[in-house]
């Protein structure tokens, strides 16, 4: 098995470590991450938003933008 070294100083600013084998961390990552299911009406709506959406985008009507503030403009 490998040996990992971290510096003393860098877990202090962390705040420490966890060491979990991977099949569990996986779990925790499913448990945390929610899961959202749309059906009906809602389902449609949002098919269509992202249709338009995506064919405003292959006709070039959309912006490149760095921030929120670009938008002003």
């Amino acid at each position: 098995m490998a040996t990992i070294s971290i510096p003393k100083t860098k877990i202090e600013k962390q705040g420490g470590v966890v060491i979990l084998p991977l099949k569990e961390y996986q779990k925790l990552v499913k448990q945390t991450t929610p899961m959202y299911y749309l059906r009906g009406e809602e389902a449609k709506k949002l098919d269509l938003l992202i249709s338009q959406g995506l064919q405003e985008y292959r006709q070039g009507k959309t912006q490149t933008i760095q921030s929120l503030s670009d938008l002003d403009r």
